[in-house]
């Protein structure tokens, strides 16, 4: 196969959500809400097992009054902040603006972290004359994270969910991605985390290749071993989780 393009996921893939912790901690100091260390670890706890932390670790159970939002919650910005911020309502939280103060926090550039090999895959691709797309399942405009982190110059299209109104595995996104960068999906690569969602792209003709949904400091590589570039290795068969 000849790679003419790639597409990408973000969360998981390109980028990665502060922790539970760091997100909590940052809105209580924002909000100027003092909290003892016994709740702030119990707020913690609740609010991980709830899901409520989009690009999180997922929720350990959806409430049946959430279960038509939940899955369908990328496709508008207000199924979105719906699925989330009544996950995060399960927890009883000292201050009422916490929920959406939460909300709005994870779609702070702050919050999010490259990968440690994102750039250098990234700008790789460009100079090798690959056209890059960015496929997420998300609910709000994820484009600032890419401006503020110096990356959005080497994207050449964006396809959300939220502003289509439908999700992956849809083949619709991966086909609008493909027409976006202006290649046949037969040469293209995409890149993801979830077997289920991007896998959808394989049903287009597009090669899938997975990375691990690891902290940063856990995976300084994944992007780099998938063999996307000249001379590159895939090693795939052994980091595909």
């Amino acid at each position: 196969m000849q790679i003419k393009g790639v597409l990408f996921d973000f969360s998981g893939t390109l980028f990665r959500i502060e922790s539970v912790r760091s997100w909590l901690r940052t809105v209580l100091a924002e909000r100027k809400v003092t909290v003892s260390t016994a709740d702030f670890e119990r707020y913690a706890r609740e609010l991980e097992a709830a899901g409520a932390l989009p690009g999180g670790p997922p929720p350990q159970h959806i409430p049946a009054r959430l279960a038509s939002a939940w899955a369908t919650r990328d496709e508008s910005a207000g199924l979105h902040r719906k699925a989330f911020t009544e996950l995060a309502r399960q927890v009883a939280l000292p201050d009422t603006g916490l929920y959406d103060a939460l909300h709005e926090r994870h779609r702070s550039p702050a919050a999010w972290r490259p990968y440690p090999d994102a750039a250098e895959v990234l700008g790789a691709l460009r100079d090798s004359g690959i056209r890059i797309g960015v496929v997420s399942n998300i609910g709000w405009d994820l484009r600032p994270v890419f401006r503020v982190h110096g990356l959005d110059a080497l994207i050449d299209a964006y396809v959300l969910s939220y502003e289509h109104g439908i999700q992956k595995p849809d083949t619709r996104l991966f086909h609008m991605a493909c027409t976006f960068i202006g290649r046949d999906p037969k040469n293209v690569v995409m890149v993801g985390d979830d077997r289920h969602a991007d896998g959808g792209a394989a049903s287009l003709g597009c090669d899938v290749r997975f990375v691990q949904h690891l902290p940063v400091e856990e995976r300084p590589d994944g992007l780099r071993m998938l063999g996307l570039l000249p001379g590159v290795a895939c090693d795939k068969c052994e980091r595909c989780p």
